[in-house]
Formats: structure tokens, C-alpha cells, sequence
């Protein structure tokens, strides 16, 4: 990590004033009042200050950048060795819960040089893992996206066997310890020199026991496919293809573990009248020669139904857009976006004969102001 060395030596947090799980919006505000208060411009000559706001900006340039926050948190959290630094209250365990019984198992047999886990590892329980993560899809109307809606589901994910209830064993045979893992779990995988980690083991699949015969559902997983249904609230406001996270409603976990989460990509009908550009929604409002000519008021529907004039002045082009406020998609803050009206001069195909004389009329009182006079004289 560029310009990360002495990070772990340094408490920004602290620097800043605020606690380590505090916000964004948080870290910001207290960085602008201490840079305010210790500013060489507001302080001249006092060189505490100065120092105070080199020390403020540093830890704001740190932690107020999410992903710098991010690298600096790890880093602070792990320390040489795995010591930790800065007595914020973290909790290395958070960082190696992918393995099992945390750090202490991992620096257990950290200087192991292969071998068995041992007694201590023999009465170590499986650890409770995550079920897995299940995604779907899901088509709803245009006013249901706008408005929000809740949706029945049928799914089908990742469970325990049916038939062995998870153990991977043939029903009705008993089970022993484990001969590779001798009952831990876990296997010790050297990761270099000295080093090794504890890994599931591949044998029972971190189950402890294993079985003479497998289940012939499951060929020894221990695992099936379930199928449910559940009710999902897609919120208001979902645009095409947006994909909505439902927790805990994924697959179920093992071992006590907790549910994964389901993943919705929602797909969007379109509608008749009506599209969408961002928050807004936009419509196509066709006028004739004369309502654009001469200015008129045209009343256009809304998505709610309710119908609003739109005031169309004298001498409107073809396809200019009128907003109408207010009268778009619902955003993110609870408002709405607005409606996007786009004009449509309208040629009529057939016409009878008093329209006939008097668009002619029209013609001979304008044939003295050509629309094409520069035309030519731009191409040259």
C-alpha cells in the first residue's frame, strides 16, 4: 500500500475527535470544524495549530476516503505480527472468520510444520457457515415499478438432503470420526516455509464424522434442493434491471449458520404511453400546424390519471420538451421526478377542401419569405 507504512502508527480516528465505526457524513464535519479552528490563516503564528491542521488533513485524507479507510482499518486491525495497535477496541477475530475458531486457531499452528490439528482441534465444534447466496428474476408493470409492490416468489436453492437430513451418510448407517481430520474439521495445509493454515477438511467436508456408505440422494454432500415461496417488496421507484438484495432469504446455512441473501433482478414492462429517462418520465404529445403556430392550451394525462394543461406558446417547434414538475418516478428521498412532455407537429395525411384553400391562402401570403434562402449560399 503506497504511503500506508507508518498508518498503523497513527490513530485518526482520535485525530479527527470521532469513534471507528462513525460515518462518513461524521468524519467530514469533524474534519471542516477542527480544520476551521486550527487554519494557519485564521491562527498566524501559532505553530501548535498549524501543526494540528497538517495532523487533521493527513487522518481526513486517510479515513475520509472510503476505500484508503478501508485499507487503513485492515491494516491498523492486523499490525506486525498480528498485535494490533491503537487500543480502538478491534477485534482481530473479525478479520479470519472465514476460518475456523478464528485467530486462535489460525495462530495455533501457525509455526506448525504439517501434521494433525491434535486433541485441542479434536474438540473443536464445525463451524457455522453461511448459506449461499440465490439469485432470480422478476417481471412487474411500469406503474407497479413506480409505485412499489410485493411479489410472490417460488424458489429453489441449495439445502440440506432430504433423505440424510445433511450428514452425507446412507440412512440408517452410523457414522465415525473422521480418519483424516481425526474428528476437527480441519486439515493443517502448509501455505509456505514455516507457515500453515487450518483448512476444511476434504474428506468429511468439515462435518467431523463420516459414513462407510454414502447417501445415494446426495452421493455423500449432504446436500439437496428445496423449493418455497416467499413475499418480496419491491420498493417504489425500481428502475429496469435493477437488482434488489433481499437478506436472509437466500439459502439455508449450515451448522447453525445464518441464511444467505436473495438477489432480485427486476425487470420492468413497458408501458403504452409513457417511458422513463432517469427519475423522469417522458411522453410524446402530438399537436397540429396550427396549435404550434398560433399557441394553445393541450391538456395530457399523467401517470396517476389525472390529466394537466400544458400551456404550448405561439410559434413551438417540433420536438420541444416541456417539464412538468413534480409528476415523475418516486426517487430514492421520497419526491418525484417530473414529466418530460415532448411536442409532436402532426401533418395531416387527407385533407378536405376548405382545410385545402386554406393552407393555399397560407402559401401565397408567405411565398415572399423563403425557408431555404441561406441554404445554398451555406453550402458554399
Amino acid at each position: 500500500m503506497t504511503g500506508s507504512s507508518d498508518w498503523v502508527s497513527k490513530d485518526f480516528y482520535a485525530e479527527l475527535g470521532v469513534k471507528k465505526d462513525a460515518s462518513q457524513d461524521e468524519i467530514k464535519k469533524a474534519y471542516r470544524k477542527l480544520a476551521r479552528a486550527n487554519h494557519p490563516d485564521s491562527n498566524p503564528g501559532d505553530t501548535a495549530k498549524h501543526e494540528k491542521f497538517k495532523s487533521v488533513a493527513e487522518a481526513y485524507d486517510v479515513v475520509g476516503d472510503a476505500e484508503k479507510r478501508k485499507e487503513y482499518d485492515e491494516l491498523r486491525a492486523v499490525g506486525p505480527m498480528g498485535g494490533g495497535f491503537g487500543g480502538g477496541g478491534f477485534d482481530i477475530n473479525d478479520l479470519f472468520r472465514d476460518r475456523a475458531g478464528g485467530v486462535s486457531d489460525m495462530f495455533g499452528d501457525l509455526f506448525s510444520s504439517g501434521g494433525r490439528p491434535g486433541a485441542r482441534a479434536r474438540t473443536s465444534a464445525a463451524r457455522p457457515q453461511k448459506g449461499p447466496d440465490v439469485e432470480t428474476s422478476a417481471t412487474i408493470s411500469f406503474t407497479d415499478a413506480l409505485d412499489g409492490v410485493t411479489i410472490a416468489l417460488r424458489l429453489t436453492s441449495d439445502a440440506a438432503c432430504p433423505d440424510c437430513q445433511g450428514t452425507g451418510g446412507k440412512p440408517g448407517t452410523k457414522p465415525h470420526i473422521c480418519p483424516e481430520c481425526e474428528g476437527a474439521g480441519f486439515v493443517v495445509a502448509s501455505v509456505g516455509g514455516a507457515f500453515s493454515m487450518n483448512e476444511t477438511c476434504p474428506a468429511c467436508g468439515g462435518r467431523q464424522l463420516v459414513y462407510d456408505e454414502a447417501c445415494p440422494t446426495c452421493h455423500g454432500s449432504g446436500r439437496g434442493q428445496s423449493s418455497r415461496s416467499i413475499q418480496a417488496r419491491i420498493p417504489a421507484g425500481v428502475k429496469d434491471g435493477q437488482r434488489i438484495r433481499i437478506r436472509g432469504k437466500g439459502g439455508g446455512g449450515t451448522n447453525g449458520g445464518p441464511a444467505g441473501d436473495l438477489y432480485v433482478t427486476v425487470k420492468v414492462s413497458a408501458h403504452r404511453l409513457f417511458g422513463r429517462k432517469g427519475d423522469n418520465l417522458t411522453l410524446d404529445v402530438p399537436i397540429s400546424f396550427d396549435e404550434a403556430a398560433l399557441g394553445a392550451e393541450v391538456k395530457i394525462p399523467t401517470i396517476t390519471g389525472a390529466p394537466v394543461t400544458l400551456r404550448i406558446p405561439s410559434g413551438t417547434p417540433n420536438g420541444r420538451t416541456f417539464r412538468v414538475r413534480g409528476k415523475g418516478a418516486r426517487k430514492a428521498d421520497g419526491t418525484n421526478g417530473d414529466l418530460l412532455a415532448t411536442v409532436e407537429v402532426q401533418v395531416p395525411a387527407v385533407l378536405d377542401q376548405p382545410a385545402r384553400e386554406a393552407l393555399e391562402a397560407y402559401r401565397t401570403a408567405t411565398a415572399d419569405k423563403p425557408l431555404r434562402g441561406g441554404l445554398f449560399e451555406g453550402a458554399r
